[in-house]
């Protein structure tokens, strides 16, 4: 297997893999409140329930991005994009990849300097969980790699073959 394929190949792994555990983390919250509502009918107290179905719904979101570009489910600006000429479209794709790459970068920086330094003075959840929070961080700053990752994936993929690689789960449904 050559290296370009091979790289693909891993790419969409991780993409795909990204969307599973975003719905992985989907389930968790549907299992807190399952148990959190068990707990209430017998009586008992889950400390930190909502605290962790909160940790677990950011994580089903930052995880699920970049699986979601790739399935054509972000906002684009289809409209714009397909009333301009083909140069001009490649153009205005090079543009908008690049500014959601460069910004995704620099949330990536800032993020990993956030978690690092919960992580150095041990910084915990003010709920009852007392949750050391660098690492419902974590899974957040991970999201966020694996979006800046797609960014740049489908930027060098307009660059160097003039279309990007997003493609809809389902086509838009047309009037006649």
């Amino acid at each position: 297997m050559s290296a370009p394929r091979w790289l693909r190949t891993g790419l969409d792994f991780l993409y795909q893999a990204s969307g599973v555990a975003a719905a992985l983390s989907l389930v968790a919250i549907l299992l807190l409140i399952v148990v959190q509502m068990l707990a209430r009918w017998t009586g008992e107290v889950f400390p930190g329930a909502p605290d962790y179905a909160g940790y677990a719904m950011a994580s089903a979101s930052f995880l699920a991005f970049a699986n979601a570009l790739n399935h054509g489910s972000h906002i684009r600006v289809s409209i714009l994009l397909n009333s301009v000429a083909p140069r001009f479209r490649r153009a205005l794709e090079v543009w908008c990849f690049g500014i959601g790459a460069l910004t995704m970068w620099y949330f990536v920086w800032n993020a990993r300097r956030f978690v690092f330094w919960s992580w150095k003075f041990n910084d915990i959840s003010q709920g009852q969980d007392k949750t050391p929070l660098w690492i419902p961080q974590m899974a957040m700053l991970i999201g966020a790699v694996i979006l800046a990752i797609a960014l740049t994936d489908h930027l060098l993929h307009v660059i160097f073959r003039g279309d990007h690689r997003i493609r809809r789960d389902l086509e838009d449904s047309h009037a006649d």
